[in-house]
């Protein structure tokens, strides 16, 4: 199936959100709900994980109760662990998988985000990731003190310098700075710890950090829009990409677009990898994998599937039939919410001529990222597939349920892939940056 993929083996992130992907994984009879919020819950995903030799678990946050917050407390289950008091407790209950954790460059600062995952890092001996993403839900800036958020071009300036001092931040203790030389009563060389004294745009921040050099030297940056701007972003910054993209040649296009921005800023293909999400239904023929999306899809209520459009579209269709074609939407140029999410819907709704409920089916579901129901064989093909044709460097995995979801793929999907010598059978190294093949930052 297209190149040879001897010489690259895929990178697999597990993605928890709640007690599963799909929005009615709450009312699914195998779901875990008595585990929301609770240790064991989170423990026994990250183990799991773990187990298939991942790369990573992913953590996402979500400041504020999506869509009105009525139906979201109502229907779609929005309670959400805080980031880092979560990764915080999973560093324990695991030995080599990566914690990746999402926390805003819009309302935070550096120094926090800075010693938080500098923190980890240590804690977790080198497997913390920050998945460093601008806020851009309804009524978050009024959880803040703002009226409203900053233009989409100005969240993304201040996510590069908010970077920019983050990753100073970091490098503010030399590699040998702490000495803990007891017999000459030196802690610190003080020669090797540096105030960063910067002076910018949106952030004024004198430092030292006030914890030494990470493991990794830098927590593995990870990046999550792909957009114009969050692209351009990427190109500068990330290390990681997480996207969503619906065909081959969507996927293989934003590979191509993203990779070739790298050398500008003297990178290597090799520095970013791109891990599109896909949502797998898995069963022991194509036809009981499909029935079980369609069960999860019983379970989804109008009135949600409304209000998820209107929360990702910006537009109000409740007026129409759900068996009604979609009216003509407006332009990502004329929105500040999401705009890559909300350009893949619009390709999306124009390629295929959804209607309405269809659309609700897409996005109650993966949220615009990839569903693919089918027997492992073929959940593996189209991993194969995508991969082999440069569209990705491996997937970021997005259970519809937990913790049935993920068991089913570490247990079924994951020997298929490792049969293919397409993914490790065991951990190689013992930081985030070895399982991804990173160099540590000078």
């Amino acid at each position: 199936m297209g190149k040879s993929s001897k010489q690259r083996q895929l990178h697999l992130g597990a993605f928890v959100f709640g007690v599963g992907h799909h929005v009615a994984a709450w009312r699914y009879p195998e779901s875990d709900t008595n585990g929301l919020l609770k240790l064991d819950f989170y423990r026994q995903f990250a183990q799991t994980a773990e187990r298939g030799k991942f790369d990573l678990i992913f953590v996402e946050d979500i400041p504020v109760l999506p869509e009105q917050w009525e139906r979201a407390v109502n229907y779609t289950l929005p309670v959400r662990a805080e980031t880092m008091t979560l990764l915080s407790a999973l560093a324990s209950a695991t030995k080599h998988i990566g914690l990746v954790g999402t926390v805003s460059t819009t309302y935070n600062e550096p120094f926090h985000v800075a010693r938080k995952f500098a923190s980890l890092d240590h804690l977790s001996q080198g497997r913390a990731g920050w998945n460093a993403v601008t806020t851009s839900l309804d009524h978050t800036a009024k959880n803040f003190g703002r009226d409203q958020h900053l233009e989409h071009s100005l969240r993304y300036e201040r996510a590069k310098e908010f970077v920019d001092v983050v990753k100073a931040l970091w490098d503010s203790w030399e590699e040998d700075a702490l000495l803990m030389d007891e017999a000459g009563a030196y802690l610190v060389n003080l020669d090797k710890v540096h105030e960063i004294n910067h002076q910018g745009t949106h952030f004024s921040v004198r430092g030292p950090l006030n914890i030494h050099r990470p493991p990794q030297g830098q927590p593995v940056i990870v990046q999550a829009g792909s957009s114009a701007t969050g692209q351009a972003f990427a190109a500068q910054a990330a290390e990681v990409v997480f996207t969503a993209w619906q065909t081959l040649e969507e996927a293989r296009s934003f590979y191509t677009q993203l990779k070739s921005q790298l050398p500008a800023y003297g990178r290597s293909s090799e520095e970013l990898k791109i891990l599109p999400g896909i949502l797998p239904f898995i069963g022991s023929t194509e036809e009981e994998a499909q029935e079980k999306e369609a069960a999860f899809q019983d379970l989804v209520l109008p009135t949600v599937g409304y209000g998820m459009l209107q929360n990702m579209l910006k537009v109000d269709l409740s007026s129409y039939p759900l068996d009604s074609p979609l009216p003509t939407l407006p332009d990502a140029a004329e929105i500040n919410g999401g705009k890559s999410r909300y350009q893949l819907l619009l390709d999306m709704t124009r390629r295929e001529n959804l209607t309405v409920r269809q659309l609700i089916h897409r996005v109650t579901g993966a949220r615009g990222h990839r569903t693919i129901a089918g027997t492992p064989k073929q959940i593996a093909d189209l991993m194969e597939e995508w991969f082999v044709n440069e569209a990705c460097d491996g997937f970021n995995i997005m259970p519809p349920y937990l913790p049935g979801g993920l068991d089913a793929f570490v247990d079924l999907v994951i020997p298929e892939l490792q049969r293919r010598g397409l993914f490790r059978t065991e951990y190689e190294g013992t930081t985030l940056r070895d399982h991804l093949g990173l160099e540590k930052p000078r």
